[in-house]
């Protein structure tokens, strides 16, 4: 079997069989993507008229090399490419039907409802309570301190942190263990009732046991949240996911339910790379 591949035939093929940019589709999704595309500046393009949608309360893993637009797909979302200049975003992105692009919709309120925790932990330079606090201050959950101490608590204990923290409150967040942080980091993004989690390759920076521990976390959560993940470890994803989509220099080549994508993948380039011929 040859173990390389001209990516000529694979855009030509992509471009031509719509249906492999997506499909199936699902009856009822969370998040419907129809042809995003995304473009730095006039000149580089990072996505190719992808086409996805994503369940209610499914993990889904995003696979790929570096640099094939994962990361950058899972940033369309709740708009955090915004804040890149000159990044442009084309196609149609809905959250339960609702334009996650209209011009009415306020990006503020939008990453409250798509959260997103970042690939290296970063709690602000607060206290463990403040930094779970912080957005439902800012967005006006609570009326007063005994209905916030509940929201930081019940976000702790569902982050599987409280017990290791209810002590210590007042302490510096950034003075907690890694996975630790990371485990802060995801209970201030639930704070303020997120329906979508995102999560950027959240367990790259931690060792075994605190990844061992966000994955338990991850799989507990699904039962509430949908969950984006974006991982570079095909391990990972075969762990914690229930589909799995795999990207290619910006293309979205193949996503199917997670066993399948691994034991019986559809595409060429897919079984590639999930073989190690390339990656």
């Amino acid at each position: 079997m040859s173990t390389t591949v001209d990516i000529s035939d694979i855009v030509e093929e992509l471009k031509q069989q719509k249906q492999a940019t997506g499909l199936p589709l699902l009856d009822e999704a969370k998040i419907n993507t129809r042809g995003v595309s995304v473009f730095y500046d006039q000149n580089k393009q990072a996505i190719f008229d992808t086409t996805l949608d994503i369940g209610h309360n499914e993990v889904i893993a995003m696979i790929g090399p570096s640099g094939c637009g994962k990361s950058t797909f899972l940033r369309c979302l709740n708009r955090m490419n915004d804040t890149i200049p000159n990044c442009r975003v084309t196609g149609e992105l809905l959250l339960d039907n609702e334009d996650i692009y209209a011009k009415d919709q306020d990006p503020v309120l939008l990453r409250a409802r798509v959260g997103m925790v970042f690939q290296k932990p970063n709690p602000f330079p607060k206290s463990i309570y403040d930094n779970v606090a912080y957005g439902p201050r800012l967005h006006g959950l609570a009326n007063n301190r005994a209905e916030l101490d509940e929201i930081v608590e019940d976000s702790l204990t569902k982050a599987g942190l409280f017990t290791e923290v209810k002590d210590r409150l007042k302490s510096p967040g950034t003075g907690l263990s890694g996975g630790q942080q990371q485990r802060l980091c995801i209970a201030r993004a639930m704070a303020v009732s997120p329906e979508v989690i995102l999560m950027d390759e959240p367990t790259s920076a931690l060792d075994p046991i605190a990844t061992a521990i966000i994955e338990e976390l991850i799989d507990e959560l699904r039962a509430s949240y949908t969950i984006c993940i974006v991982t570079h470890s095909m391990q990972q994803a075969a762990r914690i996911s229930q589909r799995t989509a795999y990207f290619h220099m910006g293309y979205l080549v193949e996503v199917n339910d997670t066993n399948t994508v691994f034991t019986n993948p559809e595409h060429q380039l897919t079984e590639n790379y999930i073989t190690g011929r390339f990656g």
